[in-house]
């Protein structure tokens, strides 16, 4: 399988300005980092606040060029000005803030922005954003308006609108961060459907444990640098290394590590609730 995106060896600094807007020192937030996504695969990137996890998202549509090393988005060099149409054609960016991302007053004309910007054809954007709509399970609400919407909802527009695009990547930074629980289920569902069925590769930027414990591959970043990259069973059972990072881990890991603490000889790479419910189960009646 090919790798949809590819960075090598990227550093990239923010600069330190003082009052008068001189540049006074570098902030390097990424440090030679290398990461690749098969194209299909859903991936979390975790990391606490400030590990560069956002930073490299924006790497990955060219929002930010790296200082020194390079990123390959189907083949692409970001840094190719020319090609900046066909990278974002590619990867789609959804962010942590719908609101900053709804631009109409009216769900479907949303959806339909950047399609009409694009000078798309009515009819084919009349298909596109209904098939758009009803993958995010947000048909139904096409004629009103997105301030009526609940969070969870509008995250799901915006999603639509990147969808009736076509990419076949979509990157996610922290999508479900102003959301309730309820939101975040709902964009969840979404992700996982838009992986698993229309075969999108996903890039999940996040702070969720469990969100990160859904996805095929997570990666660990701290101090802008890779600390882990494994499937989220390897990554989770690693509980004391997480926390010393400033990361939690998802409740039942959680509980697994506390049993195992207390003397109970009980697996560490049990991550939903249903496989530590039967194995607690099986305990108890063996």
């Amino acid at each position: 399988m090919s790798d949809i995106i590819k960075a090598e060896n990227i550093i990239f600094d923010y600069s330190v300005l003082d009052e008068d807007g001189n540049e006074v020192a570098k902030n390097r937030v990424l440090d030679d980092v290398s990461l690749s996504v098969p194209e299909g695969q859903f991936l979390a990137v975790l990391g606490h606040n400030g590990s560069g996890k956002s930073t490299l998202a924006k790497h990955f549509n060219a929002i930010l060029l790296p200082a020194s090393g390079r990123v390959l988005i189907d083949g692409i060099d970001t840094a190719d000005e020319d090609r900046i149409y066909d990278i974002r054609q590619t990867v789609g960016m959804v962010f942590q803030n719908p609101d900053n991302q709804i631009v109409a007053t009216i769900v479907e004309e949303d959806v339909a922005f950047a399609l009409e910007n694009l000078g798309v054809k009515p009819e084919i954007i009349r298909q596109r954003v209904d098939e758009a709509l009803k993958t995010v399970d947000m048909y139904d609400y096409r004629e009103h308006s997105p301030s009526q919407l609940s969070g969870g909802q509008k995250q799901r527009v915006a999603i639509a609108g990147i969808i009736a695009m076509r990419p076949r990547c979509i990157v996610m930074d922290e999508p479900t961060a102003m959301l309730d629980p309820k939101g975040r289920k709902e964009i969840m569902k979404t992700i996982k459907l838009l992986n698993r069925e229309h075969g999108i590769t996903v890039v999940l930027i996040t702070h969720y444990m469990e969100e990160a414990a859904q996805a095929d591959r997570v990666v660990v970043i701290d101090k802008g640098k890779i600390l882990l990259d494994d499937v989220p069973k390897k990554i989770f059972s690693q509980v004391e290394l997480l926390k010393s990072v400033g990361l939690d881990v998802p409740q039942t890991t959680e509980l697994m590590y506390e049993l195992k603490r207390g003397g109970l000889d009980v697996p560490d790479d049990l991550l939903s609730e249903d496989e530590c419910a039967e194995y607690l189960y099986g305990l108890l009646n063996a």
